[in-house]
């Protein structure tokens, strides 16, 4: 007995030592960790339980019968956060650059599917050179099995993904299909093709930074969610995000102690809107206002800066806020805007979290960028969101909802359950200005004229009251008592319930 739990001893410590001493030097050399240890940083203290330790591949092309290293290239198990039971898989780069092999994909998705039969996350940490060129088909035929597998657990349980170095080819379709993408600034990078096929094929010279750094994947295309300066960072917000998202779609949203009272009035908020209403404010104020303990976490903070979306808490409970931002493009809806809101209220949707809309919307971004860019479709993506979830939503209207934007941001009109407004809220189809000079085209030669008919415009329009007068808005509350109000709504509304139209899925304008 004692030699077999010699041997044993002496295995795992081969396993745990990944590539060897000089691959690891390598690693941290680059300012990265190395798999076990984001693990053991991501995880609560001694709860990682590793599986398929000794797994190694099974090639015998190019000479890779000669080359195995327990583990192939992933380490992977569960393990808690906060108590709470996750899966995870790590890719180890010091393996054969963390590619991906057949064993080396059969170890991802036994985790995949162990979370979803046990109804737990599951989180991804990439840093690999995509698939295992020696086995071939073999490494294209795992991808297709982890990919299946992140279809099928989207909307069930909750996936993240976190690059930590490079992730390429088809390493980037898994964290592609996934709910939420961290990168770490300066050490990761995704990309399809890199910089050596795109100066092949389009004689593009272009740096890997530049191609698919995190400044470009969480400004530009939007495919990141958040970017952080290093590992330790980066594993610790992944632990903070973690605590706000339920363990499933049948778990129900956790619910953490809050010495925060629910009634507690917030006077500043009586003069957060500006008299001139051309004059922007910080619509994150009234969130950190309104939320738990101030606790708010963006989601692609950097991104479509128009309207802010983000997890935060109400009396213990996770809530989803989405919000017109009036510092950037006076908080007008775009094709990004929309499209970013939209991924992020089906996400609550999915995963039952509370909606918080807060709105101050002067309209669509006119101009044919636009246009040309779809933004028809894009707008109709959040439109479509809206209208299909069956969540609780509370929408607050502080400023401006003018036009159509007015009914895609979670009105009455598309079932929005309690819908209340500010005394600065102005609902109307457009400006006074703007509608003025349609109503009366024939009196703009006269600017007296011109100038008592937009005060009589606003005096009828530049209120809340008519939208109140026909029950599109349910009360017109105090500033200073949102944060009261709001938590009241959703106590009201935590046994909601409401069915769609049975179908197979939707058809979502994409």
């Amino acid at each position: 007995m004692k030699d077999i739990i010699e041997e044993l001893e002496r295995r795992r410590s081969v396993a745990r030592a990944g590539g060897g001493e000089k691959r690891v030097a390598a690693q941290h050399g680059k300012g990265k960790l190395t798999a076990r240890e984001r693990i053991e940083l991501l995880m609560d203290d001694g709860s990682f339980e590793e599986f398929d330790m000794f797994v190694e591949h099974r090639s015998t092309d190019f000479g890779m019968e000669k080359t195995k290293i327990p583990g192939d290239g992933v380490v992977t198990g569960w393990g808690t956060i906060n108590g709470r039971v996750v899966y995870v898989f790590a890719k180890d780069f010091t393996v054969f650059g963390g590619s991906l092999s057949e064993t080396h994909a059969k170890k991802i998705t036994k985790i995949q599917d162990m979370a979803v039969m046990n109804r737990a996350p599951v989180i991804g940490l990439f840093d690999a050179g995509g698939a295992r060129i020696q086995e071939g088909v073999a490494a294209l035929g795992g991808y297709g099995e982890v990919f299946l597998r992140n279809v099928l657990a989207s909307g069930v349980i909750p996936q993240i993904s976190v690059i930590m170095g490079p992730c390429a080819g088809g390493d980037v379709y898994s964290p592609a299909m996934t709910d939420f993408i961290f990168m770490v600034r300066d050490t990761s990078y995704m990309f399809v093709t890199g910089p050596d096929v795109v100066k092949t094929v389009t004689n593009e010279t272009v740096t890997a930074e530049e191609l698919g750094g995190a400044i470009v994947h969480t400004t530009k295309s939007s495919v990141a969610d958040k970017s952080f300066e290093n590992d330790v960072e980066a594993l610790l917000q992944t632990r903070r995000l973690m605590d706000f998202l339920p363990s499933s779609n049948l778990s129900g949203v956790p619910e953490l102690e809050t010495k925060d009272p629910a009634t507690r009035i917030e006077a500043s908020l009586d003069t957060l809107v500006p008299d001139n209403p051309n004059k922007p404010y910080d619509i994150k104020e009234l969130i950190t206002k309104v939320a738990d303990e101030g606790d708010f976490f963006e989601i692609q903070e950097a991104f479509a800066r128009n309207i802010v979306t983000g997890f935060g808490r109400l009396e213990g409970r996770t809530v989803g806020f989405v919000a017109n931002q009036p510092l950037v493009l006076a908080g007008v809806l775009d094709s990004d805007a929309s499209r970013k809101a939209a991924r992020f209220v089906r996400f609550c949707d999915c995963f039952s979290i509370p909606l918080v809309t807060f709105v101050d919307v002067p309209g669509f971004l006119p101009g044919t960028a636009q246009e040309y860019g779809g933004l028809i479709k894009h707008g109709a993506k959040l439109l479509f969101a809206y209208a299909e979830a069956t969540v609780p939503k509370v929408t607050l209207i502080t400023r401006k909802a003018y036009g159509g934007a007015y009914d895609v941001m979670s009105s009455k009109h598309i079932r929005g359950d309690v819908n209340y407004a500010w005394p600065s809220a102005e609902i109307a189809v457009m400006g006074a200005k703007g509608a003025v000079e349609i109503l009366y085209r024939d009196e703009l030669g006269d600017p007296e004229k011109i100038a008592a008919r937009i005060a009589e415009y606003k005096a009828r329009f530049a209120n809340p009251f008519i939208a109140a007068e026909r029950g599109y808005i349910d009360e017109v509350i105090q500033p200073r008592d949102t944060r009261m109000r709001l938590a009241r709504a959703l106590n009201m509304l935590r046994g909601k319930t409401v069915e769609n139209p049975w179908k197979k899925h939707d058809n979502i304008p994409l």
